[in-house]
């Protein structure tokens, strides 16, 4: 199969969306139709140990075998490297008994020239931060984030677009939320002309000025506005229409968290996960597409299975967050929620038995992601889909990585 390049702005797949089953492998429709009820439900438990697929998922992981078809493999979940491909020990330790797969060491030329160039916009361009918090963004190593997260970009301006995205996301929850001056009070309003930077305002003459003028006003607002309108120049029409979707996601979430807070409510277990669905990395891996130069047409990632790929993808990795920030969010003032401290305080446990229950949702949730993409890629094995499942498979492990060997932010609870 070959790669399947940019796709033109026509994204219509009608016969792969209307049923994933149609490109089924010698099945009927009713095994792998895109209307099937267990495409939806829990994965069954594997009866492999765990970390280990079946015979059925091997098949599937590895991907199409033909002629040109290696890009579209699938196969780093499941199959160890040959000895000789074996990355090197990244720095910082691994969560133990923490289910990811380890990446190789991002090239370090791109790492340095990405890392340059983000810089220079966040100083030059968007006037980011005061020269005291130049330490902090440094130690943040977003250069070596993105290039171990988007093993498949063409060209240092696609990560670009990626991490200018990414920066302008954390100065917004640093500023507005956090560590920088945030505040759960006023929040919404906040939040709500922040938006308008990725979702502008369409009003009449006489106020459009004065909008337009409020987006260089903070450093939040003119970060979300030059990332977006360098990602709209690359990206399809409906590739920065999901963007926004998945962003107007992530600030309800914000507001959730903000709720809470404000009232001082601990929220139930399934109650915090409904949260971190919303408050996650979701908006990072549906943009691996645009990173990667092609188009995941609008009708296969509209799809509720490809929904259900990409919310367990982004709800694995943010709970990789929570583990690896615990004892940096213990040591600020207030009360952080996250995972661990949520199952503490309403399961009743100790602080390392909710921490330890913390790692096994996190790796119930990548088994889910797993197998919800594996399945989805037998159903539908049309290019772009198996490239894009293998693009936000990539996302999922550089995100582990980058937290792992991120020493400048964080550091394991002693609790093994």
């Amino acid at each position: 199969m070959p790669d399947p390049g940019p796709s033109p702005l026509q994204s219509s797949l009608p016969a792969a969306a209307a049923c994933f089953g149609a490109h089924g492998h010698g099945r009927g429709i009713e095994a792998v139709g895109c209307v099937r009820p267990a495409l939806f439900a829990p994965p069954a438990q594997p009866s492999a140990p765990v970390g280990t697929p079946g015979p059925a998922l091997e098949r599937i992981l590895r991907g199409p075998s033909g002629l040109g078809s290696a890009g579209l493999s699938l196969a780093r979940r499941g199959e160890p490297p040959a000895p000789e491909e074996e990355p090197p020990v990244a720095a910082g330790r691994p969560i133990p008994g923490l289910y990811h797969h380890p990446v190789p060491e991002p090239d370090p030329v791109r790492v340095e020239e990405l890392s340059h160039r983000i810089k220079a916009w966040a100083v030059d361009e968007v006037e980011l931060y005061p020269p005291e918090w130049e330490d902090q963004f440094d130690g943040f190593s977003v250069g070596r984030y993105m290039v171990a997260c988007h093993p498949d970009a063409p060209t240092l301006d696609h990560l670009m677009l990626a991490t200018r995205l990414m920066v302008a996301e954390n100065v917004v929850d640093d500023c507005y939320c956090e560590d920088h001056g945030g505040s759960p009070v006023g929040l919404g309003g906040r939040l709500l002309l922040a938006h308008t930077a990725l979702d502008p305002l369409h009003t009449t003459t006489e106020y459009q000025p004065q909008w337009a003028q409020s987006l260089h006003s903070d450093a939040p607002r003119r970060a979300y506005r030059s990332a977006m309108e360098y990602f709209g120049q690359e990206a399809t029409a409906s590739q920065a229409d999901r963007f926004r979707h998945d962003m107007a996601r992530l600030h309800l979430g914000y507001l959730a968290e903000a709720a809470w807070a404000e009232t001082d409510y601990v929220p139930e277990v399934w109650e915090y996960l409904s949260m971190r669905q919303f408050n996650n990395f979701r908006p990072c891996p549906t943009i691996t597409d645009t990173v990667g130069g092609y188009e995941l047409p609008a009708d296969l990632h509209a799809q509720p299975a490809m929904q259900r790929v990409i919310a367990l993808a982004g709800n694995a990795t943010t709970i990789v967050n929570d583990l690896y920030s615990y004892t940096k969010e213990l040591a600020s003032p207030g009360r952080h929620l996250n995972l661990p401290v949520v199952i503490a305080e309403r399961e009743g446990c100790s602080v390392r038995e909710a921490y330890l229950k913390a790692v096994e949702v996190h790796n119930d949730l990548m088994h889910a992601f797993e197998a919800a993409a594996a399945e989805l890629a037998a159903a539908c094995p049309v290019p772009s889909a198996l490239r894009f499942l293998k693009g936000v498979a990539a996302w999922v492990d550089g995100n582990h990585y980058w937290h792992q060997t991120n020493t400048y932010r964080y550091s394991l609870p002693d609790f093994w």
